[in-house]
């Protein structure tokens, strides 16, 4: 009489170390691949465009566009917008819009530059005052449009119109606020001594390498579907090599007469960049409100009958917005040493919204990344300032920036609908 035997039951531990085949790079890019078929392109596109329009400005204008000094003006032209544009990531995926983050800028600017000037405060007392501006506006906001049920779109628009008339009181019609502070002026005009941003950019990497083999490593030990070792590798060596060679190329000297004025090293606006990019990122991808950002605008009905508190949720995105907004208008008056009654007007928000847009975040909600604010404000400076460089008038790259945004916009809703109908949706 044959007996059978049943197995022995697996361990925890070896379900889960077993229990998912890990991919090979080939694998892995054989997946990519597919979702990007899928409609899952993320910033793909954006980074494309970003490749060919330099290519083609750095064809057309060799001689000024690739020069250090055209690069570390790019990094200084496009912080404005893309401090905005981090922003309005929070909103954006939630589905909402803050059309008054331009002028919200421009408010914050003012108070910045009349308590350095009218009031003689400390540089740090009058950008506190800024801050704390910028976080009462967002406070406002989200309390009009999570609480009060107004929507976004309705009471961005009122805010609009109000903070530009705010700046005009607070400025005066054809005022100028003239700002001498040299902390201040030293956000977007100086740069960080040449050793300082060698000691920044190896931090930066090892720090990458780090975080990266350590997630990779704890992914695979709890039988998590982690990226081949080789992929991990190539993204390492692929940021090294463009932290490591902007360093270098900023590091040279760029002035135009170096024995009057020298002109080195990495702008200071660009280490704070990034500062605030690692935050708000790891906010949104590491912390249980990140994710419920997205759920929020992935469904929000279905969010709130999950028990998140969605007007908290939205009430902070506002702020956030308004807050990182604040910081645009503080590096906005630093770079023209001054603040007049246009701040945060003209082209900053569309340039800011475009910025977001463009670099994969979705208007419709539950998409989108901090990097992305980055890559689309790239394409916003680098059409902005090529264009400029080749001559071209302001209409014609107001015409190009939104056949480009509208390209993005066009991406953004073809990639959901093939989603959807693949099942990624």
């Amino acid at each position: 009489m044959s007996t059978s035997t049943v197995p022995e039951a697996p361990t925890a531990p070896s379900l889960l170390a077993g229990s998912v085949e890990q991919p090979t790079f080939g694998e892995a890019i054989g997946n990519y691949v597919r979702k990007v078929r899928g409609g899952d392109m993320g910033s793909l596109p954006a980074i494309l465009a970003l490749a060919v329009l330099i290519l083609a400005f750095v064809v057309m204008k060799p001689e000024t566009f690739p020069s250090t000094l055209n690069i570390a003006n790019l990094f200084q032209q496009g912080a404005v917008v893309v401090t905005i544009a981090m922003g309005l990531v929070f909103v954006l995926l939630l589905g909402e819009i803050d059309l008054s983050a331009g002028f919200a800028s421009g408010v914050c600017g003012a108070i910045l530059a009349t308590g350095l000037t009218a009031y003689g405060w400390p540089w740090y007392l009058a950008l506190a005052a800024a801050l704390a501006t910028g976080i009462v506006i967002g406070l406002l906001i989200g309390t009009l449009v999570a609480r009060v049920g107004i929507p976004s779109f309705v009471t961005t628009l009122a805010a609009f119109l109000a903070f530009q008339g705010v700046v005009l009181l607070i400025i005066g019609a054809g005022g100028n606020i003239s700002i001498t502070d040299p902390v201040i002026v030293a956000l977007q005009n100086k740069n960080v001594p040449p050793l300082l941003g060698w000691a920044m950019a190896i931090v930066a990497v090892l720090a990458y390498a780090g975080s990266s083999l350590r997630t990779w490593q704890l992914r695979r030990r709890r039988g998590l579907v982690a990226a081949p070792l080789g992929m991990v590798v190539v993204k390492i060596v692929a940021l090294s090599l463009v932290v490591i060679g902007m360093v270098a190329i900023l590091n040279q000297e760029r002035s135009l007469n170096p024995l009057r004025t020298s002109i080195i090293g990495v702008p200071i606006v660009v280490p704070l960049i990034v500062t605030l990019a690692l935050i708000l990122g790891f906010v949104l991808t590491r912390t249980a409100f990140g994710r419920h950002i997205y759920a929020v605008g992935g469904n929000a009905e279905a969010t709130r009958r999950a028990g998140i508190n969605v007007k908290a949720v939205k009430m902070a995105c506002f702020t956030i917005c308004s807050f990182m907004a604040a910081i645009a208008g503080i590096l906005a008056a630093s770079r023209a040493t001054s603040v007049d009654p246009n701040a945060g007007g003209s082209n900053v928000l569309l340039y800011a919204v475009g910025a977001a847009v463009i670099g994969g975040t979705s208007l419709f909600g539950g998409k989108g990344r901090i990097v992305d604010a980055l890559i689309g404000g790239a394409v916003i400076a680098v059409i902005d300032n090529g264009m400029a460089l080749l001559g071209y008038s302001a209409g014609i790259k107001y015409v190009v920036t939104g056949a480009v945004l509208a390209a993005a916009a066009a991406v953004d809703a073809i990639s959901r609908r093939r989603a959807r109908a693949t099942g990624r949706g």
